[in-house]
């Protein structure tokens, strides 16, 4: 089949299911403008004075507080783009009632953006952030927008991103709902995601659905049980997808 083809097949099962849900990766949000993290142009190829695997772990937060947050705010500032093709077509395929979940591995908040309620962030979100002394809350605006370089609370605690940093732990209710709408799915699409991060990439192994599909520009390691394998760009994808709706 070529991928006019698949993507055909790919309705068809659509429009056979009442029980679809979308696991996502950094490729949904390359076509909003947001740089990936592997990719030829992503950024852990760009260049710094430290890797961003260390700028982006927990011990680098608290040892290198004004370095993380000048990468962070730098780079990880999601607040200026908007949601593409991929997060209206998931938006819109839940309220249609097909999509019971979006599992996400992404912290830029787009999904919500366009509309989606059942949003599972694995890896958290630039929209959260709190003291980390006594625990208030602070929006994404506050943190980005902040006149000192480190964000600091009204009670003088340092403010940290609700984004789960390397060697931190996934949110285990987080964990457990992902987990549970993926066992319960008629349908898992995989879109986007190299799936290469781990734990987050083994909770697809879950699934014992009807089709398995995998919507990525190169090979993963799921394409061999996958029921349909699309090499393509999502939003091409998903542009077919919605104007079938």
């Amino acid at each position: 089949m070529n991928n006019e083809e698949k993507i055909n097949t790919l309705i068809d099962y659509i429009n056979k299911c009442r029980n679809i849900v979308f696991f996502g990766g950094a490729g949904v949000s390359t076509e909003s403008g947001i740089p990936d993290f592997r990719s030829v142009d992503g950024i852990y190829n760009m260049k710094y004075s430290y890797p961003p695997e260390q700028m982006l772990s927990h011990t680098f937060f608290i040892n290198k507080t004004q370095e993380f947050y000048k990468f962070y705010k730098d780079k990880l500032n999601s607040l200026k783009y908007e949601p593409n093709i991929t997060h209206h077509c998931l938006a819109l395929l839940e309220k249609n009632n097909k999509l019971k979940s979006i599992i996400t591995q992404n912290i830029d908040g787009l999904h919500q953006k366009a509309g989606s309620k059942n949003v599972l962030e694995l890896h958290g979100s630039v929209y959260r952030n709190y003291c980390m002394k006594c625990n208030k809350f602070y929006d994404a605006n506050y943190v980005f927008n902040s006149k000192e370089l480190i964000p600091k609370c009204e009670c003088g605690g340092i403010i940290k991103p609700d984004v789960v940093l390397y060697e931190e732990p996934l949110n285990n209710e987080t964990i457990s709902q992902a987990i549970n709408d993926i066992s319960n799915a008629e349908m898992l699409i995989v879109g986007g995601t190299s799936l290469a991060v781990y734990p987050a990439a083994g909770l697809v192994h879950y699934f014992k659905g009807k089709y398995l599909v995998v919507i990525n520009k190169s090979t993963t390691p799921l394409d061999q049980m996958a029921t349909l394998v699309i090499n393509d760009n999502i939003g091409k994808v998903f542009e077919k997808i919605k104007n079938s709706l």
